[in-house]
């Protein structure tokens, strides 16, 4: 049976391409965007609150060292066979390397509904992944000269709006406790899914939009935003495999690494690397890999790291 946040993501599309009139008002777009992203973050820091942050450095650096790889890995493969210039090159691969929120919720609600428990401090991998891949995107682009503004860089990197809201929302959770934090379960707990599937409603619609930016290397992105995800989502079920996970949390560090960002990348691609084309990397995270996630990769994961775990 399918989840039905997955059918407002198909309802979506088909309104999308069918050209409707259908549209989610900005403001409400918004804010969703940020009861979703809080909501993840509350919930990671009020299991952080229950353990040691010491005993997830590991793991912190873990997923660093992923996110760098996985960028370096996608950068010849765009490049060399894929033909892309080198900064549009360079920019898919920063996106591929990075993270999306919106995946993450929907793998979290996925393993919910079918009661499969995860490490509840995973929200906190997603913040720390979201990171590496830009710095590398833009070395990959432009090398580190002394025109990189890294101060306009690092600003957009840090304090934008989805590690703002993500990261405030760790901190409070883990400041307040699973106490402090109750009240506010009716509107970003009880309400989770009814807010994840108005997001999804709204991604369906920005991804019909993004199916025309495939026309000329339409191809190769489409081959691309398969075949990377399952690339990428072996190598986070190994990393979880060794890291000792749980099968739950193999699968979502499996799901973290299979998906692309298009929140926080491309703002921070269009400061540092302003001569990419963002048509490219949206075409290839949201018109192909993010459906290819939600509608059929996350089971895949998951059922890599049962694999992985014998």
């Amino acid at each position: 049976m399918i989840d039905p946040v997955i059918l407002f993501f198909v309802l979506g599309i088909t309104a999308g391409l069918l050209r409707t009139e259908l549209r989610l008002p900005a403001a409400v777009y918004e804010f969703v965007t940020i009861v979703l992203l809080l909501a993840i973050g509350l919930k990671g820091g009020v299991e952080l609150a229950k353990q040691p942050l010491a005993e997830l450095v590991p793991q912190m650096l873990a997923v660093v060292v992923m996110g760098s790889v996985l960028a370096l890995a996608a950068f010849p493969v765009l490049r060399f066979l894929g033909r892309l210039p080198r900064a549009d090159a360079a920019s898919v691969a920063a996106h591929y390397g990075s993270v999306s929120v919106g995946t993450f919720a929907v793998a979290v609600a996925w393993l919910g509904s079918r009661g499969i428990p995860f490490e509840e401090h995973m929200p906190l991998l997603l913040v720390v992944l979201e990171v590496p891949a830009i710095l590398v995107g833009i070395v990959l682009a432009r090398g580190v000269t002394r025109a990189t503004k890294w101060d306009s860089v690092l600003r957009e990197v840090f304090l934008g709006k989805g590690i703002v809201l993500l990261l405030g929302g760790l901190l409070i959770g883990w400041a307040a406790g699973p106490d402090g934090v109750a009240p506010l379960e009716p509107l970003f707990v009880d309400l989770f899914k009814g807010i994840l599937a108005l997001f999804l409603l709204e991604m369906g619609l920005i991804t019909a939009a993004q199916v025309g930016g495939l026309r000329r290397h339409g191809v190769f992105l489409a081959a691309f935003g398969v075949g990377m995800p399952l690339c990428s989502a072996l190598v986070g079920t190994g990393t979880g495999w060794l890291l000792g996970l749980s099968v739950g949390g193999t699968a979502v560090l499996a799901t973290l690494a299979a998906s692309a960002s298009y929140i926080a990348v491309p703002a921070a691609m269009r400061i540092s690397v302003p001569e990419a084309n963002p048509t490219l990397s949206l075409s290839a995270s949201l018109g192909i890999t993010f459906p290819f996630n939600v509608l059929l990769g996350i089971p895949i994961y998951h059922a890599m790291a049962v694999w992985a775990h014998g």
